[in-house]
């Protein structure tokens, strides 16, 4: 059975006027294949942050979907952890990428993700933190300054820079990364595009629209290429 996973720079209900679904969203649910597919959101990297949770029941609320919420800062978590397993989507937002993963490990959630992506049938999508957690490294300000981390599941190879038009100095520190091997070769997404990987190969670059691109970013031996090629992959605008 089918596995994909989406992973955006940035964009979606969570960065739209008025917190409305955007393409994106509309994308991730049809992704399912279900007529009313249960979406689980998980908020982990903004803390559970009440307001992000009530902009995603708004906005999921208007798309013929069943919704639930993996929470874990309060207690609790253990009944929302197990739900994963019926989860046919599962969206992650934005936040604090260190903290997401340390939250998951302690909680078993990193456990439930991969078993229910070994069951198939699933998407996994993710904006920001929650599009780097699928990845073996990232670029990251959850120290305060960007710099490398390598600490997530590790679902599909290589490394993430979220947000990579949207802030001067984060893109330079994930080529910096890539050239010198600190982190792997993989992928930097603008806000609002995402990379669509099914069963672990990527096929599709999405935007929600046009001048929104995901860029490959590689290491290169080339004279001329300073250490690092970055190049920008054709894109399908929703």
């Amino acid at each position: 059975m089918t596995a994909h996973i989406v992973a955006m720079g940035g964009g979606g209900f969570s960065m739209s006027p008025f917190g409305a679904p955007t393409n994106l969203d509309r994308y991730l649910v049809e992704l399912t294949g279900k007529p009313s597919p249960l979406v689980c959101f998980a908020p982990t990297a903004s803390a559970d942050d009440p307001q992000y949770i009530n902009k995603f029941l708004l906005a999921y609320g208007t798309l013929g979907v069943r919704t639930m919420v993996l929470t874990l800062w309060e207690g609790g978590s253990a009944g929302s952890v197990a739900r994963l397993a019926d989860a046919d989507l599962l969206l992650v937002g934005g936040g604090h990428t260190v903290n997401l993963m340390a939250l998951w490990q302690a909680h078993g959630v990193d456990a439930a993700i991969r078993s229910r992506y070994a069951a198939g049938d699933v998407v996994l999508a993710g904006v920001s933190a929650g599009g780097s957690a699928w990845y073996t490294g990232c670029i990251t300000d959850s120290f305060g300054d960007f710099r490398p981390w390598r600490g997530g599941l590790g679902l599909v190879p290589g490394s993430f820079c979220p947000h990579f038009d949207g802030e001067a100095e984060r893109a330079p520190s994930y080529t910096d990364a890539v050239a010198t091997g600190d982190l792997p070769g993989g992928y930097g997404a603008d806000d609002g595009a995402g990379v669509h990987y099914v069963d672990g190969v990527p096929t599709n670059f999405v935007a929600e629209a046009t001048g929104q691109r995901v860029y490959r970013v590689m290491p290169s031996d080339l004279p001329t290429a300073s250490g690092v090629l970055v190049e920008p992959q054709q894109m399908t605008v929703l």
